[in-house]
């Protein structure tokens, strides 16, 4: 946390040598929450830069009240959640002749089940990142409601919630699972 402030008044004060220092100590925990919402590693890559860039814009805003990295990690999940709805306002055509040429996506290289990453594909964007924040950044339940901006009661509600629509659609489309 010190040296994270440190930082923070080195950039405030227009050291720009410390806002990359601050994105290189950050920048793989915060690609992972991106994934883990995303599904696809570009995606999540264009998440992160828009993220780091709310971040350089908004950093005058930071006040110390909590960790940096749970401000940074609030602004990931929420630039995440906003990509995502952007990407499904937006249609997505692609010429029969470029589609049949392009390999099928395979899932993440961390998920070694591909029905996990369908199921958590399939999940709505406020669950997967209660699973991403839980499961991938092994963050406890006071930090997820702090970046969620709710209670502790409300995060841990949300992510049984969110367990058991996972639950439900890997099931869905892992038929043997249910055994």
């Amino acid at each position: 946390m010190d040296r994270d402030w440190s930082l923070i008044e080195r950039c405030r004060s227009g050291d720009t040598a410390a806002f990359d220092e601050l994105f290189h100590t950050h920048k793989d925990r915060v690609y992972s929450i991106c994934l883990g919402m995303m599904g696809n590693p570009d995606d999540a890559l264009d998440a992160l830069q828009d993220c780091f860039y709310l971040v350089y814009r908004n950093l005058h805003r930071f006040d110390g009240r909590s960790q940096f990295a749970t401000w940074l990690y609030r602004i990931a999940v929420n630039s995440s959640i906003q990509s995502l709805r952007k990407a499904k306002a937006r249609p997505r055509t692609t010429p029969l002749s470029e589609s049949l040429a392009v390999e099928p996506q395979t899932p993440p290289s961390d998920s070694h089940d591909p029905v996990i990453a369908k199921a958590m594909a399939a999940l709505p964007p406020q669950d997967r990142a209660l699973m991403a924040l839980y499961y991938w950044q092994d963050l406890a339940l006071p930090e997820i409601a702090e970046i969620l901006g709710c209670s502790h009661t409300a995060a841990k509600t949300r992510l049984f919630r969110a367990r058991e629509r996972f639950k439900s659609l890997y099931c869905t489309l892992n038929p043997e699972a249910r055994r």
